[in-house]
């Protein structure tokens, strides 16, 4: 439930409190810059889909009822800017993910979750490589931990669709991580007997 200062400033922002609207960006702005770095994989991407995403709440705050928490309200914004800017590119830049959810085996498990100083390479990869549609259930579940039914309400999407996208995008880092453990293990392998015939 939001807080009783939220909804103050939710209500002053709407009737033209600009001091009011500051606050609000300033209790969200962790959390919603964190969800955007996460969707777009780059800090300079990220930063552009924060303004934006503030920009239309600051413009659509005349229509928020308070139906949802403001949070959410801002959480459904920020993937809907960061899908706009990922499908204006066909290439972009990213930054290092903040977690990881590989075992040593290569296996993919959401629930395990790791320090920033142990970043897989093939996870990132992985996450980056998922459509945006799916790659938006997988950050908003198994990063911000939310269940299902706030996921729905944030994509606005039915609870079925969220179950099956992140059946899907789960699937979809499994195999790339195993299929990119394999590789390396494969090129590793190759260059052991390639420095073995060399020694010979």
């Amino acid at each position: 439930m939001p807080t009783p200062q939220i909804r103050a400033d939710v209500a002053a922002a709407r009737d033209g409190d600009d001091e009011a609207f500051q606050r609000l960006v300033e209790a969200t702005y962790s959390d919603i810059f964190l969800l955007a770095a996460r969707l777009t994989r780059n800090h300079h991407d990220a930063l552009d889909v924060v303004q934006e995403a503030y920009f239309r709440a600051y413009r659509g705050l005349i229509d928020f009822r308070g139906e949802a928490r403001f949070g959410t309200w801002m959480h459904r914004i920020t993937v809907n800017c960061a899908n706009t800017l990922l499908a204006r590119r066909s290439r972009y830049r990213y930054d290092q993910i903040q977690q990881d959810f590989v075992d040593l085996n290569g296996h993919y498990y959401p629930e395990r979750r790791f320090d920033d100083t142990e970043i897989s390479f093939e996870v990132q990869s992985a996450l980056d490589d998922l459509p945006a549609n799916l790659r938006a259930v997988v950050v908003l579940s198994d990063v911000f931990d939310l269940a299902h039914a706030e996921i729905a309400k944030q994509l606005g999407i039915s609870t079925t669709a969220v179950k099956v996208r992140l059946h899907r995008g789960r699937k979809r880092m499994r195999l790339a991580v195993q299929a990119s453990r394999e590789i390396n293990e494969s090129m590793a392998t190759d260059d052991d007997l390639y420095g073995a015939s060399r020694a010979v």
